[in-house]
């Protein structure tokens, strides 16, 4: 039996992938070598654009977003705060929630979808032809082999996938700094000052919480998670070396944050549930794959790009990635796909990679030691005394800067779609919560001639056509920034009209450019 799609990898990214195919109508196959989900604590949150894309799929309240997404008031870049209080339409979102929580609520929608995860099963070898791919799987019961249409490599930064596929790799390994991090009860002698910073005991200079803080020697991290429960890390580039083969401790990173702060913290295992174990990493890799397509072979998430973790950009651009491919995946194993689309994913998602590529190591040396580095950072300091230059990489940080190519000039085109307050027959609602459905959407706020249900009725199985009022009690505006738009599956703007210039010819040409001749045309 042929599959349409295998997925190899389970993390949040294959996850997501499998959610959105089936979302489409695709049921995959998803393979993951370990026997059960990791344990292992990973990711401390989701920041950016992507908290906006969950929110699109109603998984955002499930992770405990309180109603609508709503911007941070501060946020970190490079080991300087961020104070974006001030911004006109600050961009940054981000929800502090760890990842394998992430894991389990993705992994529960996938599951309501009907999707099964395969535990147990390891890709270890493939061959692919003009029709499909083979891919050879070891399991409990041993080898076999398993055929699909398309193979998607979900399995991480060493990804198995991308390897066999014959993908480069390139990009910058660097042996500094060393990272320690863990979960541990809040330290004794710590005092929260009335201005929100703590003052660790022996030491004269407070520390801003949830901030990276850079001192002479090295970077230090603390966030509280609750009354019983705080995330503290180091970064340190002139250490001692390291026994890389002894696992990590909290005496390592009591010794790491005494030396990086010069504060001697007793640091004492966090009694409430969750990953807990101490972590260490020694260097880091910002590496972006050649090409995120090879044949019938895609790749997503940290089998295309590893980079640090600095400012929480990986499940941003991870999930984005899958929500990106699924739809436009689905419509080839479908057969409305236009030429082309299916090239779109590394055409739109590769630069996007290069982008955090490049913000990830201008954070890491704007965080290293020495004299000149400070040097640096105080001119950098000084430039983002500017709002707009605080805008700009406020606007880098959250994703929000990307802009795909359409021939539509109105100004939501190519950007992620706003959250629309509206009424409908049913009620008030918002943008998000009428694309649960995880389908293109093609909103009508003018009910302009002729009307756009007419010129859509083609694509209908494709695309949802709503009609809907400007909610101006909730609106910050009386008027909608569009009087028309057409929404992608994945959240941004095909194309757009002002109120009274639907610019039928235009939708027209968007509907065929991203979703196929209309079924009249292809029976």
């Amino acid at each position: 039996m042929t599959n349409d799609v295998i997925i190899a990898g389970a993390g949040p990214n294959g996850l997501m992938l499998a959610c959105e195919l089936a979302l489409a109508g695709v049921r995959p196959v998803v393979l993951d070598r370990l026997a059960e989900r990791s344990s292992e604590q990973k990711a401390n949150g989701l920041v950016g654009q992507v908290i906006r894309l969950l929110d699109h799929r109603g998984l955002y309240e499930r992770l405990g977003g309180p109603g609508a997404p709503a911007p941070v008031p501060r946020f970190v870049f490079g080991a300087f705060p961020l104070d974006l209080r001030e911004l006109d339409g600050n961009p940054l979102y981000a929800l502090p929630v760890p990842q394998h929580r992430i894991e389990e609520a993705l992994a529960e929608r996938a599951r309501e979808l009907g999707v099964t995860v395969h535990h147990g099963r390891e890709v270890t070898g493939l061959t692919q032809d003009e029709a499909g791919v083979t891919v050879e799987v070891h399991g409990p019961d041993g080898p076999e082999r398993l055929r699909a249409r398309y193979l998607v490599g979900a399995d991480g930064g060493r990804s198995t996938v991308r390897k066999l596929a014959g993908i480069g790799f390139p990009g910058v390994t660097s042996p500094d700094p060393v990272a320690r991090i863990a979960h541990v009860l809040p330290p004794e002698g710590v005092q929260v000052l009335d201005t929100g910073e703590v003052l660790l005991p022996g030491c004269p200079t407070p520390f801003r919480p949830f901030t990276h803080t850079r001192t002479a020697h090295g970077v230090f991290v603390l966030v509280p998670m609750g009354p019983e429960l705080v995330m503290m890390a180091t970064l340190e580039w002139d250490g001692p070396p390291v026994d890389e083969t002894a696992p990590p401790t909290l005496d390592e990173l009591r010794a790491s944050v005494r030396r990086v702060t010069g504060a001697d913290l007793a640091l004492a295992p966090a009694s409430t549930p969750g990953a807990h174990t101490p972590r260490r990493q020694v260097g880091h890799n910002t590496r972006l794959a050649e090409r995120y397509r090879e044949g019938r072979v895609l790749l997503v998430g940290d089998a295309a790009h590893v980079h640090a973790a600095t400012g929480g950009p990986g499940l941003n651009l991870g999930l984005q990635d899958a929500a990106n491919l699924g739809w436009k995946l689905a419509g080839d194993v479908q057969g409305w796909a236009p030429p082309g689309l299916l090239d779109s994913y590394h055409r739109e998602r590769y630069p996007v990679g290069e982008r955090v590529f490049m913000h990830s190591q201008a954070q890491m040396a704007l965080m290293s030691p020495g004299s000149a580095v400070t040097a640096l950072r105080a001119l950098f300091g000084e430039l983002l005394a500017h709002r707009d230059n605080l805008g700009r990489i406020a606007a880098l940080m959250a994703g929000s800067d990307v802009r795909y190519d359409t021939d539509c000039s109105h100004p939501l085109a190519g950007g992620f779609a706003p959250d629309l307050p509206l009424t409908t027959t049913a009620g008030p609602t918002r943008l998000a919560e009428v694309a649960r459905g995880g389908r293109a959407l093609l909103l009508d706020l003018a009910e302009g001639s002729p009307p756009l249900a007419d010129l859509a009725a083609g694509w209908k199985g494709r695309v949802e056509v709503l009609t809907a009022g400007w909610d101006v009690l909730t609106a910050d505006c009386p008027q909608p920034p569009a009087g028309a738009l057409l929404v992608r599956p994945d959240g941004y703007v095909a194309w757009a009209a002002a109120p009274g210039e639907e610019d039928p010819d235009g939708l027209l040409r968007a509907l065929h450019t991203w979703f196929g001749e209309p079924d009249s045309a292809r029976f």
